[in-house]
């Protein structure tokens, strides 16, 4: 049977990657943030997954803002690295997992989740760097394979922060019903606090994002019980992407252990952030 051994909360900010890819993640500026990512990286090493379910949102890159679906999820053998405008980032293409995925699809559309099934993908730096995050040297291939799920966060109404919980749930039951023997690790993208325009461009609430770091790991439901308009409220209007972390809390067990986090502000102009959770019971000693 499959099982989720842990669970990872990223930020996604494309600056992060592209330091990782101009070899400037040993400046002053970026220093901090890449030596607060040094535990978890080589924690994360030593427990390697399978497969990852990476939950994140696309940039207007692979899906377009004529047309854009609550949920999605890829069904592909593979995902190439979208082109941002800048060029493909210099990293290899995702492989992914349609037998996991099409029993995902089949399992929620049986929960009442309404999915848009994408047979072809691109996928940009939302899914990128957070396996760059987890990876940093992937050589010519990804240490895993990927089920990529989109959440959208761009365009209103985007979905309730309990019905991205609930999708979490029903994604944690679908993988313990998958019949084969695989490692699974979820990851929940986007955040911390942050605005790009707008009156508040540049905001960010430090005692927001603290209170969000703890309360993920031990009180989930507070955090489902926020409005849309709290959110933005709180955490900008890009904050909202922390309803994605949801899903990914949403799949573990009630009671996680956290392994490591760290916060850092700025990263670019925003607060960024990483928190990582061991998913299995402990055994009795």
């Amino acid at each position: 049977m499959a099982e989720v051994i842990w669970g990872l909360a990223t930020s996604h900010v494309p600056s992060i990657g592209a330091a990782m890819d101009r070899g400037k993640t040993e400046d002053p500026y970026w220093k901090p943030l890449f030596d607060g990512y040094r535990p978890a990286r080589e924690w994360m090493a030593e427990h390697r997954p399978d497969v990852a379910v990476i939950v994140y949102n696309d940039h207007a890159n692979a899906v377009g803002l004529e047309m854009v679906p609550t949920f999605a999820i890829g069904t592909a053998d593979s995902y190439r690295v979208a082109d941002e405008g800048f060029g493909r980032r210099a990293v290899p293409d995702v492989v992914g997992h349609p037998e996991l995925s099409l029993h995902l699809v089949e399992q929620l559309v049986d929960e009442g989740f309404d999915l848009t099934v994408c047979q072809e993908l691109d996928v940009d730096h939302g899914l990128t760097v957070p396996l760059s995050i987890f990876c940093p040297e992937p050589g010519d291939a990804w240490p895993c394979a990927v089920v990529p799920v989109l959440v959208n966060v761009i365009q209103y109404p985007q979905p309730t922060a309990a019905r991205c919980y609930a999708l979490g749930q029903a994604i944690g039951r679908a993988i313990a019903g998958f019949p084969d023997d695989l490692k699974v690790a979820v990851f929940g993208t986007g955040g911390m606090s942050h605005q790009l325009a707008g009156s508040r461009a540049g905001y960010i609430n430090p005692t927001f994002d603290h209170m969000y770091l703890e309360a993920i790991q031990a009180d989930p439901e507070k955090l489902a019980a926020l409005t849309r308009e709290e959110y933005i409220d709180q955490a900008g209007s890009e904050g909202i992407e922390l309803i994605m972390w949801l899903v990914m809390r949403g799949a573990m067990n009630p009671e996680i252990t956290k392994v490591h986090s760290t916060y850092h502000v700025p990263a670019s102009n925003t607060a960024a952030a990483l928190a990582l959770f061991d998913n299995r019971v402990p055994r009795p000693a």
